[in-house]
This record gives C-alpha cells, structure tokens and sequence, in this order.
C-alpha cells in the first residue's frame, strides 16, 4: 500500500509519501515554486514525491488530508455570523477560494495529478499529534499541539499509545496562543506566518518590563490553559490581528512592517511575549504530565518551533524526554495525515523513530557537473577525504562556505544538506553572513552544529537536539565562540552524529580536529525573502549572488574570485544587483 498525506491552501503547502510502512519522501511546494510558504496545491511537491516512490497518482492506495474542511467551514460561517456585519467583505473575499479549493479536493487532485482513488481527512490537531507521535519511535507518550488554529481547536494534548492517539483536553478559537504570537508579531512590524522567528530572536535583546500587560491580553490558569481577552482582537471579525486598545496598552503604534528601526521597546515587547509562551507551555507540559502520568512529550504545531520554549519545558517541567516534529508547522501535518492514514486508520506496523529528516530531492554529481558547466563555472572535483580537507581548510581560513549534499532536509531549519558554514570562533562571522550573504536583521541570531558526542561539552545540554529546536546555554571556560552565542549566552544548537550523517559529522570533526572546536555555525542557504536552495541551479545562483567565498556542491568545490566575470555579469543581470 502506497499512501500520500497533503497539508495546503494555508500555508507552506507540503506532500509526505508512505510506501508499505517506509517514508519514501516528504517536500514542501517552496522547494520547487521558489515562492515563500507557498500556500498553493502542491503539484510538483506531489510529482516530486510520485518520482522517488517510482509511482504514479493511479498507484496510490490513498490521499489524506490534514484537516477536516467542513468542520473550518462551520468555524469561518459561525465566527462571520456572531459578528455580522462586520468583516462580511473579508466572508466574501474567502469563499470563494475555501470552495474551490479544500471542499473541493478530489476535484482538484483530479485535475492537478490524474488522481481519482479515496481521499480522506484527518483532523488538524490530530495530524499534528500523529506528526509528533508516530515519528518519535515510542510505543506511549503524551503529546501537546499548539498552533494559532485548526478547524476550532488551537491546541490539544493527551497520550499516544501504539496505533491510537487518544486527546484527552483542547482550548478552542478564539482563544490561542499562537495567534496571540501572531498579533504581537504584526505589532513589531514584522510578516504575520513567515516572521514569528524573528520575534524570537529579538527577545534576549530586551527586557520583560511588558509582562503585565501581556496578562492583559492572555489569561493563564495553574494548569497552562489560557483566554485571550477578545476586547483587544479583531481576528474574529477578519479584519486584522488587533484593534487600537491593543496599541493603546503599550502606548505605541504599530511599527510600519519591515519598515523603520527596531528600538529598544520592540526588544522588551518581545521578550515580554517570550515570557507568556515560556510560562503557558511549562505549566501546560507539568499539567499534561501530572495527568498521564507519562514524563515523555512529544510536540507539535507551529509553537513547537519556537526553541526557546521546548528548551524551558525541558529544564522547568517534569517531562523527562521531548520529541518534537522536526517540521513542526502545517507542513508537517502532511506527514502527520500520512501516518494517521498508515497507523491510526490502518492499523498498519509503527515506523521506527523517524530515521532522516533528508527526505526531499537530491541530483547526481552528474547532474551537478551539467548545471555548473551550463554556467561556465570553473571548479575542482574531488573524492571523499580530499573535499573534506579542502571543506576544513576553507572553513579554517575565515572563509564562508555553502554546503550543499545529499537529499534537502524536511522541516525549516537547514540540517547539514542545504547550509552556509562557518568558523563560530570568529568575532564578525555573524556579521559578514548576516550583511553579506543573508541580508537580514543583524539581531538575528546563527545555530551551532555540534557533534552529539561532544555537545554537552560545549553547551549545557544532556540530550540530542538533531533537528535544531532546543535552545540551551553556551557553557563557559571553553573557547569563545561570539558568532553562534548569542547576547543572552546562548544558542539554538543542532547535534550531529555519524549515523545521522556521516559527511557532515566528519566536516564538523576535520574541524575540530584542527581547531579544537567540533562546532561549526549552520545556518540555510537562501536570502532574505526566499526559500532554502533546493536544487543545484538553485545553490549556485545563491552563490554568484552573495558573497560566499565557496561552494561545497556534491563532489565539487568552487572558489568565488576563480568564476569567470560572465557568469558574475549575469547573475547581477538577472537578479537586478548591481
């Protein structure tokens, strides 16, 4: 049996294929359309999946969906009713594309991917649990999903036990707070389910001198459940996130989005917002645990990416073990919907903890070689020991290199496939990447890769975190590492082991071999705005548009200053750079 689970029209629309019981591929759409959580069908996500599995849409046994369209239907017309006949323009502007679109799903399959088999549907939170669940290799658990909503919950938890996932509590909408990140967000000036991140960062910049009227706007219980105070939201009526009492309580208006310096009362806003998510999900993970009795947890939804938090479940609550998807987001609900179909629905055998995370495309060194020369770049290829003392020496000498292997990752965070590297040891690197290759805020901060063997060497931590969501202190009386610490002494670190990958653990280990530090800074290939790199065209552009010294590219290493100024000339064309 071959199954698909599909999460789109939202955003970050995403494919999972599931063949007889082994993840054969897993793609968001942004991989291949180029466009930033591209909420569209995932049509060459799907062909992507359909080519790995060596299949066809007639193939498959089955489609799941990840949420359930009618139960958001009856949310969107009872949420425009209680508030007619406000936000009536904003019911009017969304029907049309929630009929076209999810009620109408085997039509759309139809015509995207010649697909005419059963189609199914999970449930939003449901497809989040099975993400978490299904993926973390345990045979029982409990689980907690937080996100800014579903068809009417916003977040869940209970246990998993087996092929069953049992939800035991929810809080429903409008009450949630992902969308309280969300308004708080737009209020920083900063994009609403693209720039949540951001805030995050910018927290240890300040001061939580606006925890009171956070509470204002969020009422939490001993147990983590929580109300929002709707006086000061107008998500509900869909007209926007927050009306003027929200501005009024903080005594400021809204930052212009990405427009205007990032003062020092932005930092104590988010910090303050930091200090409710940390306090909501602490008390709600002590909660679920003091009535399951089950000290491992697994996460997901959109609010497991913020590392912060799980970092503070892990040092705050009981909960002894934590898994969290590594895509966590509605992206990953197409992998929860596949193994809900697989193991919830079926009752088909559970898959072993989720083995790689490098479940998207890949391309032959040949097919590299015929990208690269169809540029007319110059390069050197090597094998094995020789790209990697070449991959070392680079790294050693200051440079920043981009790093591209193997199959691209699943989920956000950049994993060792689809990366820029550098030496954390020097003081600007955070800088020269952030002004000359990421073009982002400078407050932003880069994650550490760290091989798992020696990570509680370097960072106050005694578990893996291979997937980059924990966050923990950087440990002191070791060598400085400025470029991936950030100013409140710590770091989002990713773990790194040879059975994981064997390339970039022996990268991170010539390294340290050299250095004394096994630790490199990891952050995606990509520039402000759009997607991690995919394929090799994708990389190497990326490359001639920034200022990467190198690119590591399947047997390949290319040096900046040896392309020939054609090739320069015309990436500057063709992006509009001067």
């Amino acid at each position: 049996m071959r199954v698909l689970g599909l999460s789109c029209f939202y955003h970050d629309a995403a494919v999972c294929l599931i063949d007889e019981g082994r993840i054969v591929a897993a793609a968001t759409e942004e991989s291949f359309s180029r466009k930033k959580h591209d909420s569209g069908f995932p049509r060459r996500a799907a062909e992507y999946a359909l080519r790995q599995g060596g299949i066809s849409a007639a193939d498959l046994s089955a489609v799941m969906f990840y949420d359930k369209p009618l139960k958001k239907f009856d949310r969107t017309i009872r949420t425009h009713l209680d508030h007619f006949p406000f936000g009536l323009g904003s019911f009017i502007r969304k029907m049309p594309h929630l009929m076209g679109t999810e009620l109408r799903l085997p039509k759309v399959l139809r015509d995207e991917l010649g697909y005419r088999g059963p189609v199914l549907y999970s449930d939003h939170h449901l497809s989040h649990a099975a993400s978490a669940f299904f993926c973390s290799g345990w045979e029982e658990s409990s689980f907690l999903t937080v996100d800014g909503v579903g068809e009417w919950a916003t977040s869940t938890w209970g246990v998993g036990r087996g092929n069953t996932i049992e939800v035991l509590g929810e809080t429903r909408f409008p009450h949630s707070l992902g969308l309280l990140y969300s308004a708080i967000t737009f209020y920083l000036g900063f994009k609403v389910n693209s720039a949540e991140y951001k805030v995050m960062g910018l927290a240890p910049y300040g001061q939580p001198r606006f925890v009171s009227e956070m509470r204002q706007l969020i009422h939490i219980a001993d147990d983590g459940s929580f109300r929002l105070d709707m006086s000061y939201f107008d998500f509900e009526r869909g007209q926007r996130m927050y009306n003027g009492r929200l501005e009024a309580l903080f005594g400021r208006p809204t930052r212009p989005l990405e427009v205007g310096e990032v003062e020092p009362f932005h930092h104590d806003v988010a910090r303050s917002l930091q200090v409710i998510v940390d306090e909501v999900m602490v008390k709600l993970a002590t909660h679920i645990v003091e009535r399951t009795g089950i000290s491992r947890l697994c996460l997901a939804g959109g609010v497991a990416l913020n590392c912060v938090a799980n970092g503070e479940v892990l040092r705050r609550s009981p909960v002894t073990e934590l898994f969290v998807q590594p895509s966590a987001g509605d992206a990953g609900g197409a992998m929860g919907a596949a193994l809900q179909l697989w193991n919830g629905l079926l009752q088909k055998p559970r898959l072993p903890r989720l083995e790689s995370v490098y479940l998207g495309p890949e391309e032959s060194d040949e097919q590299v070689r015929s990208t690269l020369e169809g540029y007319g770049a110059r390069f050197e290829t090597l094998d094995r020991e020789a790209l990697l003392r070449r991959a070392v020496g680079l790294l050693e000498a200051g440079k920043v290199v981009g790093w591209h292997h193997g199959r691209m990752e699943w989920g956000p965070r950049a994993l060792g496939h689809r990366s820029i590297l550098g030496d954390p040891r020097v003081p600007d690197m955070r800088d020269v990447i952030n002004r000359k290759i990421k073009m982002r805020e400078g407050f932003r901060p880069f994650a550490p890769s760290v091989l798992a063997d020696k990570a509680n060497e370097w960072f106050e931590m005694d578990c893996d975190s291979p997937y980059m969501l924990l966050v923990a202190p950087v440990r002191a009386g070791k060598t400085p590492l400025p470029s991936i610490t950030h100013v409140d002494n710590s770091a989002r670190v990713q773990t790194i082991s040879r059975e994981q990958d064997a390339l970039y653990y022996d990268l991170i280990a010539g390294f340290g071999e050299r250095t004394g530090v096994p630790v490199l800074i990891n952050t995606s290939m990509n520039v402000r705005g759009e997607p991690m790199v995919c394929t090799a065209d994708d990389a190497y552009r990326c490359f001639m548009r920034t200022g990467m010294d190198a690119l590591v590219i399947g047997s390949f290493v290319l040096l900046k200053e040896e392309q020939p100024a054609l090739t320069l000339r015309s990436a500057a064309e063709e992006f509009g750079l001067d």
